[in-house]
């Protein structure tokens, strides 16, 4: 009976600690002029992440099995129609389609882990070789546990 009690305390320890982490995912459209060499160099440094940045365990990368399509407005929107939007109301505007074939996913030890990489040098670093493959915008979530 103690060895079971032991386990489940161990368990019920080990899933509280698991339940901090967050996935922070973002999906992007790439430049086609981007390079074999930017990508290798985007690849490297993604993959580098981990060792360089605390709190980061784990990065994912790649094609996307299904490119998303997005819609952007083609414009400027009005504060009006923006507080329309924002309440759930339809408006008139013009929208663009945008491709997202690439994505990203980061686990991270919890959301200050992830306000801290925002920070972090690293994360500029990052940064100047990301924008050489990718068109400027993303689409992004946060998973929480």
């Amino acid at each position: 009976m103690k060895k079971l009690l032991f386990c489940i305390a161990v368990f019920a320890f080990t899933a509280t600690a698991q339940d901090k982490k967050l996935m922070h995912c973002f999906a992007f459209t790439q430049i086609d002029a981007a390079t074999p060499a930017d990508w290798a160099a985007f690849a490297k440094a993604t993959d580098e992440l981990p060792g360089k940045v605390p709190g980061l365990s784990k990065v994912w990368h790649g094609k996307l099995a299904r490119p998303m399509g997005i819609t952007q407005v083609d414009g400027q929107v009005s504060d009006e129609d923006r507080k329309k939007l924002m309440a759930g109301e339809s408006v008139a505007a013009k929208v663009k389609m945008v491709r997202r074939q690439y994505g990203v996913c980061m686990e991270f030890a919890s959301q200050d882990a992830l306000k801290a990489y925002a920070k972090h040098p690293e994360h500029d670093a990052w940064m100047k070789v990301y924008e050489k493959v990718r068109v400027a915008g993303t689409t992004t979530i946060d998973i929480l546990p």
